[in-house]
């Protein structure tokens, strides 16, 4: 016989594990498509270790993210059943619609959205959060990840490949078992990377919920509630990267532009590590996916021109998800939101 309390969680929780599929399928471009567009991985071999590094990135670097999605937005408190299975609920379908149009998507961005509507329908937003440290960091990184690989390609990797010294070194010794294996290394990273800001998205509301519905207050019983937390839910990320990673790593990997193995190196290191610092430092839910795509891009138009990277359909379409999603999710939390309350649901 199920208990009132668990049935009462069991719809949330499996509306997170729906969640962390379908951000499992949107995160697999980001983390391995470097490597994958490198050649130097096998497809098949992308789930599991993607799922592995997600959890581990979840465990180790996951708590501040969490906390800022799961009570720093919209108050903890009301963090309820029905609120947070309609969070949820909002950013998957808007995920699942990027996922099935093969576009890599920010999960923060639909997340972060999915709890402003309801802080907004209660008047709860905390504004100062999400206008002076949220929202300015979707837009700083991204464009500091573009100047880094740009100036790397530009004025560092073009130069040096263009005096010969690449060539030769490459008529001295095979240096490819190395690049492949620093590329696997980075893709590690940056799924790691994921797990310490991405989880959080699934983790933080449900932690919240669970700590309301237990009545639990200290600050050591809410980490151990995030971690069962997160022991349920980064599983669930290998399941999505296995359903619909592989369109969408073709899609980043091979379809905006054939990078080479330094140039791989640069993208993962470079999105990974600016995650990374949002996650740990300041607990940002941030776009990894943007990252990851503006620094692609920062390599192609040093070598190939804004004009001709920009004009491909690929990155039109990815600009065009971006604003889409979050908009969906914004607008079917509020509706839900709305309705629940008018029907006395809440």
């Amino acid at each position: 016989m199920i208990s009132p309390l668990l049935s009462h969680l069991l719809i949330p929780f499996i509306i997170a594990m729906f969640l962390a599929i379908t951000m499992g399928g949107s995160g697999t471009g980001p983390a391995f498509s470097v490597a994958y567009g490198s050649n130097v991985i096998k497809r098949s071999l992308i789930p599991g270790l993607f799922g592995v590094m997600v959890f581990l990135g979840a465990l180790i670097a996951g708590k501040n993210t969490a906390s800022t999605v799961g009570g720093e937005i919209l108050p903890s408190e009301f963090m309820t059943f029905t609120i947070v299975s309609i969070i949820l609920f909002s950013v998957a379908i808007s995920l699942l619609i990027a996922n099935l149009a093969g576009i890599p998507q920010s999960t923060s961005q639909s997340t972060v959205f999915a709890v402003v509507a309801p802080a907004i329908y209660f008047n709860e937003l905390n504004t100062e959060k999400l206008f002076t440290e949220i929202i300015p960091t979707w837009f700083i990184l991204p464009i500091i990840a573009f100047a880094i690989c740009y100036l790397f390609g530009k004025y560092l990797y073009e130069p040096i490949k263009n005096n010969g010294f690449i060539k030769s070194r490459s008529e001295k010794i095979n240096l490819n078992p190395v690049w492949n294996t620093i590329i696997v290394v980075m893709s590690l990273y940056v799924a790691f990377s994921i797990g310490a800001n991405n989880v959080a998205n699934a983790s933080g509301p449900i932690a919240s919920m669970t700590a309301n519905e237990l009545n639990v207050d200290s600050e050591s019983n809410f980490t151990l509630i995030l971690i069962l937390s997160t022991l349920v839910i980064a599983p669930s990320f290998a399941i999505g990267s296995s359903i619909f990673g592989d369109k969408i790593v073709k899609n980043t990997g091979k379809e905006i532009y054939l990078f080479g193995k330094s140039e791989a190196v640069l993208i993962a290191f470079v999105s990974a590590s600016l995650l990374i610092l949002a996650s740990v430092v300041k607990g940002i839910p941030t776009s990894l996916v943007q990252l990851n795509v503006a620094a692609i891009l920062g390599i192609g138009v040093s070598k190939l021109g804004a004009k001709n990277i920009f004009n491909k359909t690929k990155v039109k379409k990815f600009f065009v998800m971006w604003i889409i999603a979050p908009v969906i999710a914004f607008s079917l939390s509020f509706l839900l939101i709305f309705l629940t309350d008018k029907f006395k649901i809440l």
